[in-house]
């Protein structure tokens, strides 16, 4: 697991937060690396130096960070040639989803001034993915981020997660700017049954509310990839599911299903969520064979290599973003490891699967 939050010694202890690309020499968001001494490296932004704890083996330079001089903290924001980038745009949230890996709050600290800095000075053709809680509750704010930031970065794409629930008609015209011709939008969808759906998101309305929204997106030529949880409520379902969106929504990108992650409200509800893929891979075959069949692009996030039966394993994506993966001792020896997306750190174990094992 790769640290992101990382302490710092700053000059000018009482400065204002700032956003800067370390080892970079040119231009206000740009910091020179200065050396390395006792474990920390140092650096030099608008006259000053700062210093930041890191272990030898995790280079800094190229990494954007959100630096905060109060608190004495270095965010890594976009970490240089990392494939999984993601900015938190708000921790609130208008659902409540049953295995939420991060439980939304009711306060929000804005920060889209320093998220527009950071995407400035990302790597070029860099994918940027912005998150929350639920971003679209400040849709004007990420509208005009997005338009901004592409007309000076047209190299850059986007990834937003959000649950569709603040599509409105109105939106049609403003999603013809070209800025959202480079966005992918990862909407959550659990059931084909409504009522299932909403159970999970805890929100009355939520799946109607959804599938409105993609007929919006639709109509606006976006781009969109669903995302579908497997639990304990929807998994032998999944073969439903599968029919509904090859026939009420074929015009998505692609499907991916994924894995629980066992952080946040899962962590202690894993009993009565997770469900074991291995132990019966009837439904997740079934539901990828009529994804295919209809030419619907499905892909398997999350999911262990060795948990997948035979017809599955060209569909397995390493999708676990590095900074959250671990191997546990029991994958030490396995040959497999270059095909795997492993496990996620807080969940390191092949234990959760009836037939988990390392590849020999």
């Amino acid at each position: 697991m790769i640290p992101l939050t990382l302490r710092a010694e700053f000059e000018a202890a009482h400065s204002e937060p700032f956003v800067v690309r370390l080892g970079d020499d040119s231009g206000i968001r740009g910091a020179a690396f200065a050396g390395e001494l006792d474990g920390a490296f140092y650096f030099q932004h608008q006259g000053e130096t700062f210093s930041v704890e890191c272990s030898p083996d995790q280079s800094l330079v190229g990494d954007v960070v959100f630096a905060n001089p109060v608190a004495g903290t270095v965010h890594r924001w976009l970490r240089s040639g990392a494939k999984h980038n993601t900015l938190l745009v708000t921790e609130r949230c208008d659902q409540l989803c049953q295995m939420c890996s991060q439980p939304p709050r009711k306060t929000h600290i804005d920060m889209f001034p320093y998220l527009e800095d950071a995407c400035l000075v990302a790597d070029p053709g860099a994918q940027i993915g912005f998150s929350g809680g639920e971003p679209l509750l400040y849709k004007q704010q990420l509208f005009e981020l997005l338009e901004r930031v592409s007309a000076k970065r047209p190299d850059l794409t986007f990834h937003i997660l959000t649950n569709a629930q603040h599509f409105t008609q109105a939106d049609l015209n403003r999603l013809s700017h070209p800025a959202y011709e480079m966005v992918l939008w990862g909407i959550p969808l659990y059931s084909s049954n409504p009522a299932i759906h909403d159970d999970i998101v805890v929100k009355k309305g939520a799946f109607d509310r959804l599938m409105d929204s993609l007929s919006i997106l639709a109509r606006a030529g976006q781009a969109i990839e669903l995302r579908t949880v497997i639990l304990q409520s929807n998994y032998q379902q999944l073969p439903d599911l599968a029919r509904m969106i090859c026939d009420r929504v074929p015009f998505i990108s692609h499907w991916a299903i994924m894995q629980l992650e066992r952080i946040g409200f899962a962590r202690n509800r894993w009993g009565t969520l997770f469900v074991d893929h291995s132990a019966d891979p009837r439904p997740l075959e079934t539901a990828v064979a009529l994804a295919c069949a209809h030419g619907t692009d499905a892909a398997l996030f999350n999911m262990p290599y060795c948990t997948v039966s035979a017809s599955l394993k060209s569909f397995l994506h390493n999708s676990i973003s590095d900074w959250k993966q671990a191997w546990p001792s029991d994958c030490t020896d396995c040959t497999a490891k270059s095909l795997c997306g492993g496990f996620f750190a807080w969940n390191p174990s092949v234990r959760d699967y009836a037939r988990g094992g390392a590849v020999r």
